[in-house]
């Protein structure tokens, strides 16, 4: 979805979002019930997932350090992501944006962590928000309210 302002082989080199720290492990994506179900049994991808309560489960970690970080499940290092489309969490399919809660107001935050936004104007991201981006996220939120996650800080909000 963010194509237009992020390159595809730029993202791809860096994958730093389909890694997860002990301490972010809140950030996993979340997979709709019925992909989850999919992903569970042997499938058209070659690898069977793990999940709890719809987020993927990652591991193993192998040291008590809250930094080390696993890769995701579906994350093959030199392709990318094998996950179609139509398996992918919404989650990923619009970071570095993270749609949450603050203060029973949904908004859109940026996800402070990706290298590579911080090279895009901001400006060139709100307008890709307001030209329907935006509602698009929200709409969808409305219908699957668990991909919401509570607002924390530090993580810019650019759209209400």
């Amino acid at each position: 979805m963010l194509s237009a302002i992020l390159s595809k082989s730029s993202c791809a080199a860096c994958k730093f979002c389909c890694s997860f720290r002990r301490q972010s492990l809140w950030e996993a994506p979340l997979f709709p019930p019925e992909v989850v179900e999919k992903l569970s049994k042997p499938n058209e991808y070659g690898v069977v997932g793990e999940f709890c309560n719809g987020k993927i489960a990652l591991g193993p970690y192998h040291t008590e350090n809250p930094e080390e970080e696993v890769q995701c499940t579906f994350l093959d290092p030199r392709k990318g992501c094998i996950l179609k489309g139509e398996d992918k969490p919404f989650d990923c399919s619009i970071w570095p944006l993270r749609i949450m809660d603050k203060e029973g107001e949904l908004v859109i935050a940026l996800t402070p962590t990706c290298p590579s936004i911080g090279k895009v104007p901001t400006q060139e991201l709100i307008k890709l928000l307001q030209k329907g981006l935006g509602e698009k996220i929200f709409r969808y939120a409305q219908a699957h309210r668990y991909i919401i996650k509570e607002y924390r800080e530090g993580f810019p909000i650019i759209y209400l």
